[in-house]
Parts: C-alpha cells; structure tokens; sequence
C-alpha cells in the first residue's frame, strides 16, 4: 500500500499539517485559547461530539462564566444547564451527562479531573478518544486522540488501512515515534478542518499532495 510515510517523516508531516492549519486560521488552534484547566479541557471535549468547533467554543464559552469547576456544575439546575449548553448537538443529553460526570469527579477524585486514561474512561460518556484528547492536551501526556479527521486523513493517506477511529488509534500507537503522538491529534484535526476536507478535499493547494496517494477521494 502506498503512503505519504514512504517519501516524509512524521515529524515533517506534523509540522507541515501545523503550520498549514495556523496559516488558514484552523478552529482547532484558533478557538480553543482560554482552555485553561483540566476540568476545562474534559468538558469542552465531551461537548465537542457531533458539533462544530466553533460552536462548541461559543457554548462552552457562556457555560464557564457560569461554571468554574465541577461542584458548580453539581449545583446549577439541568434547566439552567440546558440553557448554557443550547446549540450544541444533543444538549440535553450532553446535560445529563456532564451533571453525572461532575458528581463522578467530587465523589471518586476530590473534584480533580484524574489523569490516568483508565480512571478518565470510567466517567459516564468519556471514551477513548475523550480521554486521549484530554491526556494529550490537558497533561501532555504522549497519546494519541483518534477523531473523525485523524481517522479519515490517515485512511487516505495510506498511513493504516482500518475501519475504525479505535483500529486507527491502536495502529498510529504502533508505528508514531514517541514525543511525537500528543501532537497528532491538532495537527491532523487542523488540516481536516482547513485543507483535508471531508469533502472536496483541497488537493491542488494540499503542500503533502505530491506525496499523498489520495485513498478514497
């Protein structure tokens, strides 16, 4: 199978999603700024599901005026709730979801958000990619959080062959050098977002297009 890895390093393909992504103003790196806490990181991450960026930043922006840390999000009312979370898909459901979560942290972890991925999946509708996102993002930690963009974009790269964002996570962890896996996840979502589209990829403005086998497109 061709890949983009058989002519770049990971570490050139990294730089050159980053910096391509910073160059047309990606929402991943351009609206996710006054993230400044773990509890911060977590609950813009399980509001992020099947919601735009963009969107998600506006909602999570008017939720933490009101909501510092997980004891204020036990206390508001899931009417007020749903209120602040209202444009965001599933916000009532993401509602329940972040009151039980909340109640999970001050009950299990002192109101601390846990760093360890296992005790991180074990909050009501945190997953893997949830967790990861946070591992990487939140505590720096060396992992690799597999969403819609790094799944597709790695697919048509050539760089796996699976089917699943969870089979891309456990092949990428095989094959991306250490120091580099945290910065997977900003870069690849970056360019998903700007050049490696979903749909109508922007191939011919694509810097990685000379090299790219363009699976699927």
């Amino acid at each position: 199978m061709k890949s983009i890895l058989d002519h770049l390093g990971w570490e050139e393909i990294l730089r050159v999603m980053r910096e391509e992504g910073e160059r047309r103003k990606a929402p991943v790196l351009t609206l996710k700024g006054f993230l400044k806490t773990p509890f911060q990181h977590l609950i813009f991450a399980v509001l992020s599901s099947r919601t735009r960026d963009e969107q998600t930043a506006r909602v999570a922006g008017r939720l933490f005026r009101e909501v510092k840390n997980p004891q204020d999000l036990m206390e508001i009312s899931v009417e007020r709730l749903e209120e602040l979370l209202y444009g965001v898909g599933f916000y009532r459901v993401k509602a329940r979801r972040l009151r039980a979560i909340a109640r999970q942290l001050v009950e299990r972890y002192g109101g601390e958000v846990p760093s360890d991925f296992g005790d991180l999946t074990s909050l009501q509708g945190v997953g893997i990619k949830t967790a990861n996102v946070v591992l990487a993002h939140a505590f720096g930690k060396d992992v690799i959080g597999v969403d819609t963009h790094v799944h597709r974009i790695s697919n048509r790269m050539g760089i796996v062959k699976t089917k699943t964002p969870e089979q891309t996570e456990k092949e990428l962890m095989k094959i991306v050098p250490k120091g580099l896996r945290k910065r997977v996840n900003s870069s690849f979502v970056a360019f998903g977002q700007t050049v490696c589209r979903p749909v109508r990829p922007l191939c011919d403005e694509c810097p990685l297009n000379q090299w790219c086998p363009k699976i699927g497109t």
